[in-house]
């Protein structure tokens, strides 16, 4: 009976989300107490049906129950468990219902630790995240119900996309739509406070917390995806401007934004409207990939199949939470006065200028991918906007960005001297052309893309550098620690790093990559720059559902003594129809990754196409994920903002 509980526990969801949303909203604006704290009983009564559903689920996965329909076409007997566990979120139904379980997860943490907070606030931000789950929720049951059940099961049921089979499936998609549906609560902070017209400091640090962790939730979900291409796909790609991808770095392009414009409302009061338009737009967005991933408009390696209904009642959702947020915020945003004024030079200048780039970046990429779907629909016939458009549209807008982030941190609040600003400024651009000269020397040769690349990873982190030591010095004449900073500025500081570290990364391996395809046979070697690749042997080989062909590399360095042994793989997963996938092989060092995939076997059997790569600094490109992660974390903690959210619920 696991699926019938799991089927009965979204029945209660939505009940309880339709009350939770209507009484909490209603008692607001009636002032009546006992309706608005409904909101929070549904909040514990959503996190634990949903979790009680999701959990039926994932039961009925890991014990093979191949009557459930949902079980019988995206798993197989012969599935090691743990892929079994990650096959709930591995189909259309599974992946939704976890999606909607981890908005109640999101409500009830909102009502527990927001527990201080006017009422009537409370009631107006729980009631709009339990309408939204109360839409997913319908949603489900009326189209995509992950508990139908099927008669007879089949004998071992069919299998999850080999694509999948992989860890990184395991934690990329949870982190994902942690990311993705946690921007939820900012959007619902913004629909609170215009519904209650005051938008002030206070707001702003209730709301920070909350995106800062729904930005780190969403970074690493797409550093991990980003990562797990990489390896998993045997052609070494990081970013293929997939619109699937696009859908995940749009809300983290306007949630960047997001993150910069509440500081600034923060610390200064300014910004507001600005704040609760990003709040707004990047929930939307947010909503706007659900509907690309499940509609069927797109075709993708990472899209979910799907039929006409879901696609319109997709739509239909998404048309209503955007239109009516939209109408509101052009209701009511228009009363949001801001008091705070500031000069050109100014870090509010610089903010609000890097926060229009991002969106304008925003919509570049918003424009590839929805140009050809419009352009179908139009009878303009199908096309498709790959690469080349991106890199160049999106890349250069994304320049003049870079090159504001470092003034944008070291710049004075309100009003600053041109002359001084431009004094802070030339420890990078001295180590910017620094760097510039060192990847000349190093590589031989230099590119546009890693010339721009080079200065602005220097621009950057001379920035960062520069505003350390200065604010260093100032906390140590005063008798402090000059390594204790506040949390706010390591988080800026160490975000911004990675953001240099990323482009260095994105520009260099983009520039200097070698690719080399080649017909090996035991003994044969082939050098690429500073690499030698021997081709030893291939074994086959049986794993727990697959058949796989397993070779021998050795890599040897310019010396010729053996540094790696690497082992490509070739699988043929044929547990219910044929899939042949690519496992790469990869030794990474200091300044490159040395890559091997095997392509296809020669007539006779001895020999294989290999495929050889060396990346110049690609690992680069992850750990500067990382550190923006871990700069937002640092923002999480910052002990002032902390006390002054206590000290501001006292005087509410």
């Amino acid at each position: 009976m696991t699926a019938e509980i799991g089927h009965y526990a979204l029945i209660l969801s939505l009940a309880a989300a339709l009350l939770g949303g209507v009484l909490p909203l209603a008692g607001s604006f009636l002032g009546l107490s006992g309706w608005m704290r409904t909101g929070r009983a549904a909040a514990a009564s959503l996190a634990l049906t949903g979790t009680i559903a999701i959990a039926a689920l994932a039961y009925a996965f890991v014990t093979s129950d191949f009557s459930v329909i949902n079980v019988a076409r995206n798993s197989n007997a012969a599935l090691p468990w743990f892929y079994k566990f990650a096959a709930v979120w591995g189909s259309h139904e599974g992946s939704v219902l976890f999606w909607v379980v981890t908005l109640c997860w999101w409500t009830f943490a909102v009502s527990l630790s927001a527990k201080n907070l006017p009422e009537r606030v409370l009631a107006r931000i729980l009631g709009t995240l339990n309408l939204i789950s109360f839409g997913l929720f319908l949603f489900i049951l009326l189209t995509s119900n992950p508990f139908l059940r099927l008669f007879p099961p089949p004998a071992d049921g069919s299998d999850l996309n080999p694509l999948l089979q992989d860890p990184g499936m395991i934690f990329h998609p949870p982190m994902l739509y942690l990311g993705y549906v946690g921007f939820a609560v900012p959007f619902a902070f913004a629909v609170a406070a215009l519904m209650g017209g005051k938008l002030d400091a206070a707001w702003a640090r209730w709301m920070r917390p909350w995106t800062a962790a729904s930005w780190v939730l969403l970074t690493l979900g797409i550093s991990l995806g980003s990562y797990w291409s990489y390896y998993e796909l045997g052609w070494g790609g990081w970013w293929a401007w997939d619109p699937v991808e696009n859908s995940s770095l749009m809300p983290w392009l306007t949630g960047t934004a997001l993150m910069h414009s509440i500081a600034v409302t923060q610390k200064r009061g300014v910004f507001k409207i600005w704040t609760v338009f990003l709040a707004i737009l990047t929930f939307s967005l947010s909503l706007l990939g659900m509907f690309l991933v499940r509609s069927g408009v797109l075709t993708s390696v990472h899209a979910f199949a799907s039929d006409p209904k879901r696609g319109a009642f997709i739509l239909v959702f998404l048309s209503i939470v955007i239109g009516v947020s939209f109408l509101l915020f052009a209701w009511k945003g228009t009363s949001v006065k801001t008091r705070g004024t500031f000069t050109w030079c100014s870090r509010e200048s610089a903010l609000f200028a890097n926060n229009l780039i991002l969106v304008a970046g925003m919509g570049t990429v918003l424009l590839g991918t929805l140009y050809p779907l419009f352009l179908d629909a139009l009878g303009g016939g199908k096309i498709s906007v790959g690469a080349p458009y991106f890199n160049t549209v999106f890349g250069m807008t994304m320049i003049p960005m870079a090159l504001l982030l470092a003034p944008g941190a070291v710049s004075a609040w309100r009003e600053d001297g041109a002359a001084a600003l431009a004094r802070r400024m030339v420890p990078g651009a001295v180590i910017g052309l620094a760097l510039v000269a060192w990847v000349w020397v190093m590589m031989g040769e230099m590119t546009f893309v890693a010339l721009v690349g080079a200065f602005l990873t220097g621009w950057i982190a001379g920035g960062v550098f520069e505003d350390l030591v200065r604010f260093g010095r100032t906390r140590l004449r005063q008798g402090l620690n000059p390594i204790l900073q506040p949390a706010q500025r390591w988080a800026t500081h160490l975000a911004h790093f990675g953001v240099a570290l990323l482009i260095f990364g994105a520009a260099l391996v983009s520039s200097f990559e070698i690719e080399r395809n080649v017909t090996m046979y035991p003994g044969d070697v082939v050098t690429i720059r500073d690499a030698t690749f021997r081709y030893n042997s291939w074994a086959e080989y049986r794993g727990p559902n697959y058949t796989g062909a397993k070779g021998s590399i050795t890599i040897l360095n310019r010396s010729g003594e053996e540094v790696a042994e690497l082992n490509p793989e070739k699988r043929n997963y044929d547990a219910v129809e044929q899939m042949t996938m690519t496992e790469a092989a990869i030794t990474h060092r200091w300044n490159e990754d040395v890559y091997v995939s095997m392509g296809t076997p020669t007539p006779d059997g001895n020999g294989w196409v290999i495929r050889a790569y060396v990346k110049p600094f690609v690992m680069l490109i992850w750990i500067g994920t990382l550190f923006m992660a871990l700069g937002g974390v640092f923002a999480l903690f910052d002990r002032p903002h902390r006390e002054n959210n206590r000290r501001e619920v006292r005087h509410a």
